[in-house]
């Protein structure tokens, strides 16, 4: 897809699709994984004693078959991230076909070189949002509990406020960042406008970044995720952004946690978008 705002995933989102250094545009946050495609450039390692654990590696790594993202510890057993980064691609652009869980696996720890590794056994997004925008939240159900890490908080009962200050979080790496890929806090800013199911402010984002978390200021309290935004390979710059919010979708919660307890998604009720 092409957007005015790239998604951002291993690439960054108010465009969807690749990222190129030095080309100002607006597209997703996800990031093409270089790593992935070459073994010997992404090791892993055992995961040590999990009370080495802290509150912040409840922000994890996603890294798919081509792209990696950045995704939310809401439960134990519960990563929130965007809808974009777990969709199949097809000649560069995002499609409506999700990746099989076993083509996603979540790294925690907050840098490159992961201290543990998590594997997805389901993955549950509403029938939209897969290019970016409204719709663009997915749950991904891990295979055990991560016991010892404290999932963050959702607010679920209400929008942002206009004017409300929120910071973006994730795994990007800008063009120009100067470091590797490690979890980092973007700048953020006031909320601009609501919308139906987004969230449109200005802040840094980074390819990557796609998925993380967008808090209200000083708290770990999420009212989106990354979505889409427009970058130009400066980690130090503010742009147009849109971030998905996480109250439009609520019911995407519940039926995460009833497949966690074992239900069949057969089981039940399709997701809608017309929350």
């Amino acid at each position: 897809m092409r957007s005015s705002i790239p998604p951002a995933l291993g690439f960054a989102v108010l465009s969807t699709a690749c990222w190129h250094a030095h080309e100002s545009s607006v597209r997703p946050a996800a990031k093409l994984d270089t790593a992935e495609m070459d073994p010997t450039l992404n090791p892993r390692f055992f995961s040590p004693p999990i009370s080495i654990a802290v509150p912040e590696d409840a922000i994890v790594r996603i890294v798919g078959p081509v792209t990696t993202c950045t995704g939310t510890l809401v439960d134990e057993d519960l990563v929130l991230t965007a809808h974009h980064c777990v969709v199949q691609m097809k000649d560069g652009a995002f499609t409506s076909n999700a990746l099989a869980p076993s083509d996603v696996h979540i790294e925690l720890g907050g840098d490159y070189l992961a201290w543990g590794t998590v594997d997805v056994k389901a993955i549950v997004a509403p029938p939209c949002g897969e290019r970016g925008g409204r719709g663009d939240v997915a749950m991904l159900v891990l295979s055990h509990r991560l016991v010892g890490i404290t999932p963050y908080t959702t607010r679920l009962d209400a929008p942002p406020r206009v004017g409300e200050t929120l910071d973006p979080a994730g795994f990007g790496r800008c063009a120009l960042s100067p470091d590797g890929i490690h979890r980092t806090v973007r700048a953020g800013g006031e909320v601009n406008a609501l919308k139906s199911g987004t969230i449109q402010m200005t802040a840094s984002i980074c390819p990557g970044d796609s998925g993380g978390p967008v808090f209200a200021r000083g708290s770990h309290e999420v009212v989106g995720v990354v979505s889409l935004s427009a970058m130009d390979g400066d980690e130090r710059t503010r742009n147009a952004s849109i971030m998905a919010r996480v109250d439009a979708f609520r019911s995407l919660f519940g039926r995460a946690r009833q497949i966690a307890d074992g239900a069949e998604p057969t089981e039940l009720p399709p997701l809608s978008c017309a929350e």
